[in-house]
């Protein structure tokens, strides 16, 4: 059985409780409630207007930083809110690293709803994207494992596509993977990402109208074909086409090319590593059959 990365430090209702009462004491004594376990932070839910937002392995800990350092940034450009940290914890004897408390954002992760909810968000999701991807500033944070040229993730997509009882039809994604890897490189500068969207990381209103976005940890500069692989993972045929068909001359069909690959290198993951998440699992899954289900490959909107 293939798991996510294991948790380096069990962070209970207690812990959070302590960190709390150590750092914000006038806060009042408000109820805590485990809402997120996933694969680098917890999250509880603070009373009805805040989130805790821990790491849960010493991996995570410098995520929680570039979130606190940069998504103020990022929210002064977005259509919709986003979590921005409004207290920065510190480490303590407990608990070694830092976290955040962060307003609770309403709406339904788009992973709980129905295909036809999260289709509704296309529009919104293309336009968020349009708005955040702009050429970061100097110095900032370079992931190592999104928004970096494709053939830096080759290996991994290949020792995963071994695994035949998951993917039956692996000869098919080797063959999409090779046609991503062959599109031209990014060759402009390093846009802001997400890093990781994922219809668990976007909420969305009743009407699927897009509420907010959350979840920043793998934000960074690179190649914004990261985030457009969103079309593959959250989107059905006719909806990722509108998603397409929304960025218009904004991205080129070497951009769509290479979000395409990297639809394969996140829902493989999601697969490969998501037996003890199901909802994860799910939205691999359904990236995989989209990707397998279309027939021509999609370097234009609408193609």
């Amino acid at each position: 059985m293939a798991l996510m990365p294991q948790a380096e430090l069990d962070v209970t209702a207690r812990l959070v409780r302590n960190l709390l009462e150590e750092q914000l004491p006038r806060l009042p004594d408000l109820p805590l409630e485990l809402v997120a376990n996933g694969w680098d932070n917890v999250m509880y839910r603070l009373g009805e207007e805040w989130a805790v937002r821990l790491p849960r392995r010493e991996a995570a800990a410098q995520l929680i930083l570039h979130e606190q350092q940069y998504l103020p940034e990022y929210a002064r450009r977005s259509p919709v809110p986003l979590p921005i940290p409004i207290h920065l914890g510190r480490p303590s004897v407990d608990f070694p690293w830092p976290w955040s408390v962060t307003p609770w954002l309403k709406g339904l992760p788009a992973v709980l709803v129905s295909q036809e909810s999260r289709n509704a968000a296309a529009a919104d999701l293309a336009t968020f994207l349009l708005a955040i991807h702009v050429p970061a500033t100097p110095g900032a944070p370079v992931n190592p494992v999104r928004g970096v040229p494709l053939a830096a993730r080759s290996d991994a997509v290949m020792d995963r596509l071994r695994d035949s009882s998951r993917y039956p039809e692996a000869g098919r994604l080797r063959r999409l993977w090779s046609e991503a890897c062959a599109a031209p490189l990014w060759d402009g500068p390093g846009l802001w990402l997400h890093g990781d969207l994922h219809p668990a990381n976007v909420l969305v209103r009743p009407d699927g109208r897009l509420a907010a976005v959350v979840d920043f940890g793998d934000l960074g500069a690179g190649d914004p074909a990261v985030d457009l692989a969103v079309a593959w993972l959250m989107f059905d045929g006719g909806a990722r086409h509108r998603f397409m068909a929304a960025f218009g001359t904004a991205v080129d069909a070497a951009t769509w090319a290479r979000a395409r690959g990297w639809a394969v290198v996140l829902a493989t993951a999601m697969v490969s590593f998501s037996d003890d998440n199901p909802g994860m699992a799910g939205i691999g899954r359904f990236g995989v059959e989209q990707l397998l289900s279309e027939r021509c490959s999609p370097n234009r909107a609408g193609a």
